[in-house]
């Protein structure tokens, strides 16, 4: 498996004029090649590491599969140009039958900074979810939620090693945490939750809350809704996007949760006293 940091010379200067020397462990940032039945799926910026999980994440964010049976066999690849190789930057997946091909089948390259890189219209950003949101009722406490950020930031390793990833926490309504992923990108580490899950057989999401690090952006919603998650909630401002669509999914949003304050901008009764 590949590395998840390194490290790099660097020169330390500051307004007080002291300045030094260092050696600086940064995030390691790579692509991950997708293969569907042996053909270029997908090329994606990422932070080695629950590779597997971020594939069946993202296919499950595209629409493509939504349960545990549907994906069969996920391996690396092992065979480059006729030779054997063990490519940890190769994953080739196979799909059940009776799973459709997914419709944006074909070679795109995804930025860490990109969730839905390649689609060919703005319609097809918008996808059907399998999993419908539940009626609107109580599901975590003010003070539950409040304290979702500390949990999330105690378990960030590599943030604590780097300062250079996104983290994505998936919790129970008593602050269990039930997984963590880090990635350079916001949306690989909400994919590799959501992979994780599908993986393990725990779609739908129902029942949880995700918390995020940074912003919460459209995909994030969307990825959210996918995976049948009631609550998403980030540390930073949404996007107007965003608000739209957890409006539209029965999606919960919160933002600018920190500790001591939050704003709910979407179906607030999820949210008790």
């Amino acid at each position: 498996m590949g590395r998840r940091t390194s490290r790099h010379p660097a020169r330390r200067i500051s307004a007080a004029g002291d300045a030094g020397r260092e050696v600086a462990t940064l995030a390691v940032e790579e692509p991950l090649e997708i293969r569907l039945g042996g053909r270029p799926f997908v090329v994606t910026m990422r932070t080695p590491g629950d590779d597997m999980d971020l594939a069946a994440g993202h296919l499950v964010s595209e629409g493509a599969i939504w349960h545990r049976d549907h994906l069969p066999e996920i391996c690396y690849c092992t065979e480059v140009s006729g030779r054997s190789v063990q490519d940890y930057n190769t994953l080739t997946v196979t799909l059940s039958p009776d799973v459709p091909e997914p419709r944006s089948a074909r070679a795109t390259t995804m930025s860490s900074a990109c969730g839905v890189c390649g689609v060919d219209s703005i319609d097809e950003v918008r996808r059907a979810t399998h999993f419908p949101a539940d009626p609107v009722a109580p599901l975590i406490d003010s003070a539950g939620l409040l304290a979702l950020p500390d949990l999330l930031r105690d378990g960030q390793v590599l943030f604590g090693k780097t300062g250079g990833v996104h983290a994505a926490g998936l919790f129970t309504p008593d602050g269990q945490l039930l997984c963590l992923r880090e990635d350079v990108g916001r949306h690989n580490a909400v994919d590799k939750v959501v992979g994780w899950a599908l993986r393990e057989g725990r779609l739908p999401l129902r029942r949880t809350i995700l918390q995020v690090s940074g912003r919460a952006s459209f995909e994030l919603v969307q990825k959210a809704s996918m995976a049948g998650i009631p609550v998403l909630s980030a540390v930073s401002a949404p996007s107007s996007l965003a608000v739209d669509l957890a409006a539209e999914t029965g999606v919960t949003l919160v933002g600018f949760s920190r500790g001591d304050r939050a704003t709910l901008y979407t179906h607030p009764g999820r949210i008790g006293d």
